[in-house]
């Protein structure tokens, strides 16, 4: 669900953006935690097999990269670009 940042106070988005950097170093502790648990039983049940490891360390890394994508990269929606979208729709119908 998207909060809408155009009326909420400055504290208020400072505060919500540090909820979600707490929230994301939590998620990489769990990442490294659960998949360095499951490489130790892998290793202690013939290493020498298939990698298989690689299929929830590969998957759930996607889910980490695009949370971290959220939490750090991510630009809030500014009034600048909703009139700038607004006149780029007006101009093309």
């Amino acid at each position: 669900m998207a909060i809408d940042t155009r009326e909420q106070p400055p504290r208020d988005k400072a505060v919500q953006r540090l909820k979600k950097r707490r929230d994301f170093h939590a998620h990489l502790l769990v990442y490294v935690l659960v998949n360095g648990f499951v490489v130790l039983i892998w290793a202690l049940t013939g290493a020498a097999g298939f990698f298989w490891p690689l299929f929830p360390i590969a998957a759930w890394g996607i889910g980490l990269v695009m949370n971290a994508w959220d939490v750090y990269w991510r630009r809030e929606i500014t009034e600048q670009d909703i009139q700038h979208e607004m006149e780029r729709a007006d101009r093309h119908g």
